[in-house]
């Protein structure tokens, strides 16, 4: 991706992140990180934090269609949808959190040239954040509508699952662009400049 124009850059709308913002990613390519040297325990904490966010989102949403698809019943989805998205959102909340206040002001520092792409990370967040606050509102109605007799569940599931669908798709472009400024930029300037 080449476009940087504002509009192009919104998450959502990007595809993911230009060559300018991502400039470490030719130098440092994705099938080479764990090969490198100097990729230590925090690059591969990072990944495996990801790998995790979205495995839980997964979850998630492979329960609900599990209901929809009428392979389990409202019982079951209310045992593992209620503790598997609350696991989910707040590891997902407890991660953004660390890196707005710790991580991304120490990879600004790095480089001048790495503040565009962390002030869109952040962005990103900000984005997210909003597109949650609609699936909760829909996870909450999916919950009440369990209660009710008749088709009532299965509506509530479907739009559940599409703002769920939404915010899915809004981390994956997010976490995947987030790889590609956090792990090059570890591998360039070393894991102890950022402790």
């Amino acid at each position: 991706m080449n476009d940087s124009s504002p509009a192009a850059l919104v998450l959502g709308a990007r595809g993911g992140l230009p060559d300018d913002i991502a400039f470490l990613r030719a130098p440092y390519p994705r099938g080479g990180w764990r090969a490198h040297a100097g990729f230590g325990q925090l690059a591969d904490f990072w990944l495996q934090v990801h790998a995790s966010l979205r495995h839980e989102g997964g979850e998630v949403a492979r329960i609900v269609d599990a209901f929809r698809e009428q392979r389990i019943d409202a019982a079951q989805l209310q045992r593992a949808f209620v503790p598997g998205l609350d696991g989910f959102l707040q590891h997902l909340d407890q991660h953004h959190r660390i890196e707005d206040a710790a991580y991304f002001p120490r990879f600004r520092q790095l480089d001048d040239r790495l503040v565009i792409g962390f002030d869109l990370l952040e962005g990103d967040h900000q984005i997210i954040h909003q597109q949650l606050i609609a699936t909760v509102a829909q996870a909450r109605g999916l919950i009440s509508a369990l209660a009710l007799p008749g088709d009532d569940a299965r509506r509530a599931a479907d739009l559940y699952a599409a703002d769920a669908g939404k915010l899915l798709h809004l981390l994956l472009q997010h976490l995947a662009d987030e790889e590609e400024l956090v792990i090059p930029a570890m591998l360039k300037h070393g894991e102890r400049t950022l402790r």
